[in-house]
């Protein structure tokens, strides 16, 4: 960097870059009191938890008295009475002890405005200098971390159960401190992949990007296509930052350097940012699939949708003499029934629980030989067929097996009728808790049913091309082979389109069989075409065969599947059959 004085480049020393995160010491804080105005409410309790590189080096805890009455409401909160804090010291007398505690750490708190807005109130009350400390505020980290999909809030108790904290928050300092401690660790492990290295770049990544800064940034917006395509935010070393889609990328990117961006990793992306590169697309369609495509490749830090499809989750029949269901991460082989891909392994697995509710389905994992018997487990005394004692034959046992794939495939009737019913008998019998299960497995098994019917109508098709009328004459062009997009284009307007069909099927990527592309990237594929090719206007121009959904497929359940994905309670429900 040029030296002010000099004009000369000066190397920077490590000091300038901050000290990692694994090595500064934080101190997690975290009070009691008697309200939530600091100017006119005492603390209570203090406790505090030093650690540096996730180990704990050290603990402080005090009652204290706040020199005022404690409300009965908050006793009953937070457990601590008057009589508790009766002997405990006054905070005039407990800061001492805890500045020296808290020397040269960052502090950490959850919601820390309130925790530091009442320490600073007694620090001046004390009439001692404010040490003016670094202060992390964990809920600042967990709203840009931590997505709506995976917490309704952002609350302590909330993250603590997610991140699954060895402490459990219970409204006491120390204990709700140590909590912290667990969720700071793991907001601290997401901060990598936001190139959040040192204690500098922690104290920059809570700040908001601000107006002078935005308007400086603007540049990267201009030179932009105005025509559909996709974007990526890069940094100064070039890698990928956020990759987005839109119809119009230089409008689309102009917005996200005006005061209406609000979204707290957008802003965070923004002061990485150094360069957008655009690339066009022949229209909405394409764009939508090739945006897929390079999140799930690149995985950019701030994208959080399509990033990690390799986590989805297939259940499936194994192949041998007596199939059982399995949940994995690898696409099923060819021929092979399945459902899903699911977005969790817990809905996966209600899914697999539905089905295990309505066919004899054997639920142990061990790989049974036809001709020799193995030991029985639990399962065999609580009714299960018992095919690891030879005490059905594989012929026997074949059914169950077909029923599930037929159920997959095609009529989900056999396994709904049963769960329905059971659904029933439990709520007559007023066991509303595990009705509520059942029905939380239906409803998994029939969204798994209706994907994979969805996805299976469109990955059958070997060759589909379809068209949607062009903004300005013409038409828009994809070409579909097995549930991926090989080619896009468009025609001009007031001209035969044809010819632009034939060259697009000329220069069409090769696709395999829909047997060997059932990678769960390309199942957002197929649904995001599936989706296109449902929306108004759309002409189907040509298809190798018919596209078509099973009559009695799982898709004749939808009004019910609302109805079991809205209610909020388990009372009795009729359900009719279709």
């Amino acid at each position: 960097m040029p030296s002010q004085s000099t004009g000369r480049y000066v190397q920077p020393s490590f000091e300038d870059l901050g000290t990692p995160l694994s090595e500064v010491m934080f101190m997690v804080v975290d009070l009691e009191t008697t309200g939530i105005a600091s100017d006119a409410c005492g603390i209570t309790e203090i406790g505090a938890v030093k650690v540096r590189g996730g180990e704990v080096s050290g603990e402080y805890s005090t009652l204290v008295n706040p020199g005022e009455p404690i409300d009965a409401r908050i006793s009953a909160l937070t457990g601590i009475t008057d009589r508790m804090v009766a002997d405990a010291p006054s905070i005039e007398a407990v800061l001492p002890s805890f500045v020296e505690f808290a020397a040269g750490t960052v502090w950490v708190a959850h919601n820390a405005p309130f925790d530091v807005g009442f320490l600073r109130a007694a620090f001046n009350r004390a009439r001692l200098p404010w040490p003016r400390p670094q202060v992390v505020d964990t809920v600042v980290l967990a709203r840009r971390l931590v997505d709506r999909s995976e917490v309704p809030n952002k609350r302590l108790s909330t993250l603590a159960r997610y991140f699954g904290a060895r402490v459990s928050p219970t409204h006491r300092a120390l204990d709700d401190a140590r909590a912290t401690v667990d969720v700071l660790h793991a907001l601290l492990e997401r901060l990598g992949g936001h190139f959040v290295l040192t204690d500098d770049d922690l104290a920059d990544f809570q700040r908001a990007i601000p107006a002078a800064e935005r308007r400086r940034k603007r540049h990267l917006a201009q030179d932009l296509p105005h025509s559909p395509g996709v974007y990526v935010f890069r940094d100064a070393d070039d890698r990928p930052l956020y990759i987005g889609t839109s119809v119009d990328i230089a409008t689309r990117v102009r917005s996200y350097f005006s005061g209406g961006e609000t979204r707290g990793r957008m802003r965070d992306m923004l002061r990485l940012a150094e360069r957008v590169e655009a690339i066009e697309c022949a229209h909405r369609l394409e764009a939508g699939v090739r945006e897929l495509r390079m999140i799930g490749g690149a995985k950019p830090p701030f994208n959080r949708k399509s990033k990690y499809p390799e986590r989805l989750t297939w259940l499936r029949l194994t192949s041998e003499a007596y199939p059982r269901l399995s949940l994995a991460r690898k696409p099923p082989d060819a021929g092979t029934p399945w459902l899903g891909p699911f977005t969790s392994r817990r809905t996966a697995q209600q899914a697999m629980e539905a089905v295990h509710d309505a066919l004899p389905l054997r639920q142990c994992r061990t790989k049974l030989s036809p001709r020799k018997p193995s030991s029985a487990c639990a399962l065999a005394e609580m009714g299960c067929s018992a095919p690891c004692q030879l005490k059905i034959s594989v012929d026997d046992y074949a059914p169950a097996a077909t029923a599930f794939a037929a159920a997959a495939a095609g009529d989900p009737t056999v396994v709904v009728e049963p769960l329905l019913r059971r659904i029933d008998r439990l709520a007559q019998a007023q066991r509303f808790e595990e009705a509520a299960q059942v029905r939380g497995r239906l409803a998994a098994f029939l969204r798994g049913a209706v994907r994979t019917q969805r996805a299976q109508a469109l990955i059958r098709i070997p060759e589909l091309v379809a068209a949607h009328p062009a903004k300005g004459g013409g038409w828009e062009f994809a070409v579909v082979r097995h549930g991926v997009l090989a080619g896009a284009g468009v025609s001009p307007p007031r001209t035969d389109p044809m010819p632009t069909v034939e060259s697009l099927l000329g220069d069409a990527a090769s696709v395999p069989p829909h047997d060997t592309i059932l990678a769960a990237g390309r199942l957002a594929e197929t649904e995001l075409i599936s989706d296109w090719l449902e929306s108004p206007r759309i002409r189907l121009v040509r298809s190798a065969s018919g596209w078509w959904l099973p009559t009695h497929g799982a898709a004749r359940y939808g009004e019910l599947l609302a109805r079991l994905s809205t209610a909020d309670d388990a009372r009795r429900v009729e359900f009719p059959i279709p």
